[in-house]
């Protein structure tokens, strides 16, 4: 291991390794990005602006589209350039900061996602408390608390990641700097530190599913007790974007992360990744606006301004 020169740069595949699909996959994803960059601040905006939406469930999908904004930012334009090239160059400090950034952005939205499910059990479970116990403090100490958790979270696998040594292969089999496709590249054995990653996830991540998990079975067990049929669907049309959103998160992401790097598949892993950290969060104001009232006027009074 030490005859080698340690690596202080690595090689980025694109979207796709075929030439002639190249232009297709910029053009595609230009466009994905271009509306996952108009539909999120457009929900930042009308949120701000409309006073209607000052609420503790819009609070926290103003700040849900801020991580989807900048989640889709960290990746998106280096694997359009990277695509264009055939294989682009990013130094070794640059896929540090990569990594670091998607893994803290990803984690934030797994923990404003809970924060989420508690805000719509709380609005079920206990409705005429709803307005003390989901004050301005809680909500913005449940943001705070999930960004510093996301960045800690990041931290560690970051460290965990680049502690092991790369000294041959540079080429990651990736748009972006991943976590499975960079432990293949390094010389030494990597799976004390992928155990390590699947110990530390395990109690993190899905210790946070465990709480949305409890926090539907609130839910459901809730609607279930109500007399009226209308009243259970209205109720829960509250949280179904919610539920949308998570199952298409943790669907996508437990896929390429409960797998052992030495199964690494090049094409599964970027389709997968395609899904949960292009797709999902282009998705999500869609998913959230389509059938939430509310969020369709706001959005009208921002573009149709003249009309209201």
């Amino acid at each position: 291991m030490f005859n080698h020169t340690r690596v202080t740069q690595f090689i980025l595949r694109g979207f796709s390794d075929i030439p002639e699909w190249r232009l297709v996959a910029v053009l595609f994803f230009s466009l994905v990005y271009a509306f996952a960059l108009l539909g999120n601040i457009s929900v930042i905006i009308a949120v701000v602006r409309d006073s209607h939406l000052h609420l503790p469930m819009y609070f926290f999908l103003k700040n849900l589209c801020f991580v989807d904004l900048s989640y889709t930012s960290v990746t998106i334009p280096k694997a359009l350039a990277t695509t264009l090239e055939g294989s682009g160059v990013i130094s070794y400090f640059e896929c540090v900061t990569q990594l670091y950034l998607f893994f803290t952005l990803g984690s934030t939205e797994c923990f404003l996602l809970t924060a989420m499910a508690y805000d719509r059990c709380m609005a079920i479970y206990r409705p005429l408390l709803y307005g003390a116990i989901m004050s301005q403090r809680l909500c913005c100490a449940l943001v705070v608390l999930a960004w510093v958790g996301g960045a800690l979270y990041a931290a560690f696998l970051a460290l965990n990641t680049f502690s092991l040594p790369f000294c041959g292969p540079n080429v990651i089999e990736h748009f972006f700097c991943d976590i499975p496709p960079l432990m293949r590249l390094s010389c030494a054995d990597f799976h004390s530190s992928e155990a390590m990653v699947f110990a530390v996830g395990s109690c993190v991540i899905m210790s946070s599913f465990a709480l949305k998990v409890l926090s539907y079975i609130c839910i459901i067990s809730t609607l279930l007790q109500m007399p009226s049929v209308d009243g259970r669907w209205k109720a829960f049309s509250t949280c179904s974007s919610h539920l949308t959103t998570v199952l298409l998160f943790y669907t996508s992401g437990s896929f390429t992360y409960l797998r052992s790097a030495s199964q690494y598949s090049p094409t599964q892993g970027r389709l997968a990744s395609i899904f949960y950290s292009i797709l999902t969060p282009s998705l999500n104001p869609v998913i959230y606006c389509l059938r939430n009232r509310d969020m369709k006027d706001a959005l009208q009074r921002v573009y149709c301004q003249r009309k209201f």
